[in-house]
């Protein structure tokens, strides 16, 4: 078998070992037969046919859910072997980081754990938030997903020990004002338009604001605008480094590039913050 490039790529195999094991075929008849005996005690032959042809496609959607599952598990075992990282079902995460602290619930739906790139170690994984609403009468939960990287640099720490990178949501005309009511954290100006357009950035209030300016070297701020990936942001607390984009990615192609970008920002992180003097100095 060729190691698959997506989670979905083995779930018509799976579907089609599911449906050769006696056990499965013999709960799929005995659905379409209750379906069948259903409609026809309580309505009439025709109606028995077609709780039948409902109770079958019932029971296969179950077993293609069975299937889709144990794709899904397959594929990260084997993206895992692959990257020589060890792949955990769901799981909890650091909370190190606002993202990672949001929510009443939070977990790794898949999380892997091994080197993210060449000399960096870290966690990568297809992390959820849910969010409990109620009106009063009933009670919604939202789910909110991304899959992040997640590395420890704590030579980080001195040198910056709060950095946000987020993307720009809103209006321009807005910031201003939306800076007043930020009581821990105050905006990073830096002298890049496409920068501005696509990020927000922020840090401690009260830190040198020469340390991220220090950071957001042009190359790295090209980089960012060109080629990281499509809704990439990240943070930084506390020597604690989680980058992350919108949605769980679920191909190789998707992973890698998320992989690449956490080490491409972990090593600028590191290399300014090992050339620049302690703050207390």
């Amino acid at each position: 078998m060729s190691p698959p490039d997506d989670a979905d790529d083995l779930r018509g195999y799976y579907f089609r070992l599911l449906l050769g094991k006696t056990g499965i075929r013999l709960a799929l008849g005995a659905a379409a037969l209750a379906g069948f005996a259903a409609g026809t005690l309580l309505a009439s032959p025709a109606i028995g046919a077609a709780g039948l042809a409902a109770a079958t496609l019932v029971a296969l959607l179950v077993v293609f859910g069975v299937a889709d599952s144990r794709s899904e598990d397959a594929f990260f075992e084997m993206y895992g072997q692959r990257r020589e990282m060890v792949a955990f079902g769901r799981s909890c995460v650091p909370e190190a980081t606002p993202l990672l602290r949001k929510g009443d619930d939070r977990y790794a739906e898949h999380m892997l754990e091994g080197p993210l790139g060449e000399g960096i170690d870290g966690l990568l994984a297809l992390y959820t938030y849910e969010e409990e609403t109620s009106n009063g009468k009933s009670t919604q939960t939202n789910y909110y997903r991304y899959t992040v990287g997640l590395i420890e640099a704590p030579e980080c720490a001195d040198f910056i020990p709060e950095l946000y990178c987020q993307r720009k949501f809103g209006l321009r005309a807005l910031e201003g004002l939306e800076d007043v009511f930020r009581r821990s954290k105050e905006r990073v100006k830096l002298e890049s338009e496409a920068l501005d357009e696509r990020y927000e950035i922020f840090a401690a209030k009260g830190e040198d604001a020469n340390r991220p300016r220090q950071l957001f070297s042009p190359t790295f701020i090209v980089w960012l605008t060109d080629s990281a990936p499509e809704k990439f942001a990240f943070e930084l607390v506390d020597g604690t480094f989680c980058c992350y984009v919108s949605g769980h990615k679920k191909t190789a192609a998707e992973l890698d590039a998320v992989r690449a970008s956490a080490t491409a920002v972990a090593r600028r992180l590191r290399e300014e913050a090992l050339e620049s003097p302690p703050r207390r100095a």
